[in-house]
């Protein structure tokens, strides 16, 4: 039997990481449990006591979603390691249904189940991906905000990207691609490293059948200076790393002539005035920081 990791990241949130840890269920017997506590400030109320099962890791400082993860990856000892953010909760059967797909894909390098929003467990939130627009740097996310009347059900097949509140992916396709991005700190790392891994000759898959609840947006906001700098600044960031030469053409010009003045009326308009700010560090740290650039994130408490 293959040996799993489930790996999560904690910051300042251990009732929601102790809801997730108590709806891991027991039938899957090769299981171990990492959390990686990313420089929380609020106290933990003594894990290891709660969860004497559970490998606790603790990082001073605040590595961001890919640097927590590459500490646990590090730590693992599994064959299939399973991200998932720590405000989900899985459901029966979960983790039997991804390894069983991936142990009979062996070009499987990443898979995702689908994702439903636990406020709203008739909701889809995930359910595939569409290929990215290199020109924009848009895609879309197959059933977002859909009522789940079955069309997707039993749906396994490639998708062009998983989701990074759940991923399963191979220690083979790690180990050939590379850890996550620690230049990104927070969102579209899952994004860039699903195309390093799909580089490195491994696919990106979807299980439908496997079901994961999502607690939206619980660790930054629906709507934040955080969540707005680091969404801009990452969509040139991965556009910078991955998009072809004539993308990159298109990219730029588009996001600085359209992007940008349409994000600053919208913000006038919301009067969101402390987002133009953020919108303008963005596009600056891409001129003042190179594409591979491990830069552990921007002085967080001048964005929150």
């Amino acid at each position: 039997m293959k040996k799993v990791s489930v790996i999560t990241v904690n910051f300042n949130q251990p009732k929601v990481t102790e809801e997730l840890l108590l709806s891991i269920p027991a039938p899957y017997t090769n299981l171990e449990i990492i959390v990686i506590d990313n420089g929380s400030k609020t106290d933990s109320d003594d894990w290891q006591s709660k969860f004497p099962h559970v490998k606790f890791i603790r990082s001073e400082q605040n590595l961001g979603f890919a640097g927590g993860n590459n500490l646990g990856i590090k730590a693992a000892t599994g064959d299939y390691l399973f991200f998932v953010n720590n405000d989900t909760e899985f459901t029966d059967g979960l983790v039997e249904q991804l390894v069983d797909v991936m142990n009979a894909n062996p070009k499987i390098g990443m898979i995702s189940p689908m994702i439903k929003y636990f406020s709203d467990k008739g909701l889809i939130q995930y359910a595939g991906y569409t290929p990215m627009n290199y020109y924009t740097c848009r895609n879309s996310c197959i059933g977002l905000r859909e009522r789940d009347n079955g069309q997707y059900n039993n749906i396994t097949a490639p998708t062009a990207y998983c989701h990074g509140a759940a991923m399963m992916v191979s220690r083979e396709a790690i180990e050939k691609a590379g850890l996550m991005s620690e230049g990104f700190f927070l969102y579209y790392e899952e994004v860039d490293w699903c195309e390093h891994i799909k580089r490195a000759g491994y696919d990106a898959w979807v299980c439908t059948a496997a079901l994961i609840y999502h607690k939206e947006s619980v660790s930054v906001g629906k709507k934040s200076k955080l969540k707005e700098y680091f969404m801009n600044r990452n969509r040139i960031l991965f556009t910078r790393r991955n998009a072809p030469f004539f993308g990159k053409v298109v990219f730029y010009p588009y996001f600085i002539l359209l992007v940008v003045p349409r994000n600053v009326i919208t913000y006038l308009k919301n009067k969101n005035y402390n987002f133009i700010s953020m919108l303008l560090k963005a596009v600056w740290w891409n001129f003042t920081h190179g594409k591979n650039s491990k830069n552990l994130g921007y002085p967080i408490n001048s964005i929150k």
